[in-house]
């Protein structure tokens, strides 16, 4: 069955209009959550340890700037807009000292709850409301009169308000002008990771690099591998996010779509689905939540090895030479934080 999806009618933003909201972090969604808000009429603080250097950034946008444990004392909702394994700490130091009853605790990926490195009082509010799209487009959708499809979700309600609580701050982001589905902690933290690691990041990048070694060890020039199984990997996706798979057939040749179809499950054969399966089932009985935050623990070694030698890999050289013939293609900033802090 379909799911339900809110829209701006479903929403009440006047279940803010009281509030104090605290916005724990000033990173790539915290920022755009604060703003938002903010130009939603909603009353938003910003919390932040002493020496961020976020503290300025956020003065500089208008914000009441706070140390995170005034913040959390001063807000009715909260807002921990930190990286997925720092929430832990920041939780324990600063949040659950200073949490009353009657608050509410919100997370824009469920992580910190599922895995449980996070454990609420009973007699809090837990929600979640997740913008499928990084803050930089939440932000700039929300500007333009649009929005982000975002997701809510419900851990505890004592308060027996929470959903509306978060309908409301998915429609001060600008969420319900593109549509909300509801899920649960649960649904969305399990089918993210799993994305990630075996579609969009890890099963994306291993497929580029397997195909462009392929390439150059078969004798071929580097240049037409990195094209091939890189650079035009991007026009593919960009008529699949527009259209499906089945749009994206419709704008390829016949020689590209009978490729597509015969050759396709060739490589994503049934060995790669049983190792996704496996990989499905790591994530669900905690086996990576548990290895990941043990190598957070522990330095990250292994963590920061496999990125170093990612950096080695001859495609990035072969790709910075040629992204440098085109100048259409902006240069990222690669430096900073996902989530400030």
């Amino acid at each position: 069955m379909p799911a339900k999806i809110y829209s701006d009618k479903d929403a009440d933003l006047n279940v803010l209009k009281d509030k104090t909201v605290a916005v724990i972090g000033f990173g790539s969604q915290g920022h755009a959550h604060a703003l938002n808000l903010k130009e939603s009429g909603v009353n938003v603080i910003v919390g932040l340890y002493p020496g961020s250097k976020s503290i300025d950034v956020a003065k500089q946008y208008g914000f009441e700037v706070l140390d995170t444990a005034e913040a959390v004392k001063k807000a009715d909702v909260i807002f921990l807009a930190v990286p997925d394994l720092l929430i832990a700490s920041v939780y324990e130091k600063d949040v659950l000292p200073n949490l009353t009853k009657g608050k509410a605790l919100l997370f824009s990926h469920g992580f910190a709850i599922h895995f449980k490195t996070v454990v609420p009082p009973k007699d809090i509010d837990v929600i979640m409301v997740a913008p499928k799209g990084p803050g930089h487009l939440v932000r700039r959708q929300y500007q333009e009169g649009r929005g982000v499809p975002s997701l809510i979700a419900v851990f505890q309600n004592p308060s027996k308000k929470a959903k509306k609580v978060a309908l409301a701050w998915a429609k001060g982001i600008g969420g319900t002008r593109a549509g909300v589905i509801e899920t649960s902690f649960k649904e969305e933290t399990e089918t993210d990771l799993f994305g990630e690691q075996a579609v969009l990041c890890g099963g994306a990048s291993a497929l580029v690099q397997a195909g462009y070694d392929t390439l150059v060890q078969a004798g071929y020039q580097p240049e037409m591998a990195y094209f091939e199984c890189l650079h035009e990997l991007k026009l593919i996706v960009d008529l699949m996010y527009e259209a499906g798979i089945s749009g994206m057939r419709f704008s390829i040749s016949e020689t590209a779509k009978y490729g597509d179809v015969v050759t396709g499950p060739r490589i994503i054969n049934k060995a790669v689905r049983a190792e996704m399966k496996k990989v499905l089932k790591e994530i669900q009985d905690g086996t990576f939540a548990k290895t990941w935050i043990k190598e957070a623990k522990t330095g990250k070694k292994k963590y920061h090895k496999l990125l170093t030698d990612g950096t080695k890999h001859p495609i990035e050289k072969t790709g910075a030479r040629l992204r440098g013939l085109m100048p259409w293609i902006g240069k990222k900033n690669l430096g900073g934080a996902q989530a400030a802090y």
